[in-house]
């Protein structure tokens, strides 16, 4: 791989309307506050820049890490080597009668209320899921009885060669927290739902009661990566672990949620290796007492060395 030193200044004068940081804490771009060192950080203002970085990094066999809020993911406290690229500047919405276009680094819950100015139906269930589009693409996203498989009708992509494409319905590959983007490692450029106008009072209503379950079940008040785990054939990961009698148990400042044992919550300054300890912990635990292997919904990425 080329010198970090190098690709910094071979960025700063390939793409100099981007953010380019060296050494930068990753820390400060993910929801539970951990993370180690990103070599080289970019964030792209538009598509072109976006794909020149893309096109650099796999030019020079460089590794790339896609980010975009950060909220459902665990970077290892060795940091991640390469380049790293934040979408989060990539966030414009438009509306066209029942479809709206979205960039893939706009915050999904404002999709929802975009959806609700205009009328329209079909994006309520992601009223309170704090990530971005893209990410909401790659998991799949669902909550509340929706998911994002059943409102997206196409999305134009970046491969890891830099090449564009866009993706039709029969394309996606969506299943349980999964899609062909994960499975391709494709980054996501923007999304177009299709929606369904209705009234206005009963969108509202709907998303008043997802946000009301949600703020009365998830522990909102600490910093989280959201739901740690996916939920196993027949039955619960969250009530494994509660029966397993794992709440309250806590690695470092780690802890699993008292509130919804589904969650692990930064309490006291945790570490990504806390988190991780506190996730194998649980995994053994609810493997010793069920036979159950519990699987993670939360990515963990970054160096392992």
């Amino acid at each position: 791989m080329k010198d970090i030193l190098m690709v910094f200044k071979d960025l700063q004068n390939m793409v100099p309307n981007a953010e380019i940081l060296m050494s930068e804490p990753l820390s400060k771009h993910t929801f539970i506050k951990t993370g180690g060192i990103g070599d080289v950080f970019t964030k792209p203002f538009d598509v072109n820049d976006l794909q020149k970085i893309v096109k650099y990094a796999f030019s020079h066999d460089i590794p790339l890490t896609v980010l975009g809020k950060g909220t459902n993911v665990i970077i290892r406290d060795t940091g991640i080597r390469g380049i790293v690229v934040s979408l989060d500047q990539l966030n414009k919405v438009s509306v066209t009668g029942e479809t709206i276009t979205v960039e893939s680094g706009a915050n999904i819950i404002d999709v929802s209320r975009i959806a609700l100015q205009h009328q329209l139906s079909g994006l309520e269930f992601a009223c309170g899921i704090p990530g971005t589009v893209g990410g909401a693409l790659i998991m799949n996203a669902g909550a509340y009885g929706g998911e994002i498989s059943e409102v997206l009708t196409s999305a134009t992509v970046i491969t890891q060669s830099g090449e564009i494409r866009t993706l039709k319905v029969g394309e996606f590959q969506f299943g349980y927290r999964s899609s062909v983007f994960a499975n391709e490692n494709l980054i996501i450029l923007d999304a177009v739902f299709s929606l369904k106008k209705a009234d206005p009072t009963l969108i509202k209503a709907k998303m008043d009661e997802n946000t009301f379950l949600r703020e009365s079940k998830q522990p909102l008040e600490y910093p989280s990566c959201g739901s740690v785990f996916k939920r196993p054939p027949g039955n619960f990961a969250g009530k494994l672990i509660q029966d397993s009698g794992l709440q309250g148990t806590r690695i470092g400042g780690a802890e699993v949620s008292t509130k919804h044992a589904g969650f692990i919550v930064n309490v006291d300054s945790a570490t990504s290796t806390d988190y991780i300890q506190l996730i194998r912990h649980v995994q053994k635990t609810v493997k010793e007492k069920f036979g159950i292997d519990l699987e993670t919904e939360v990515k963990i990425i970054g160096d392992e060395s």
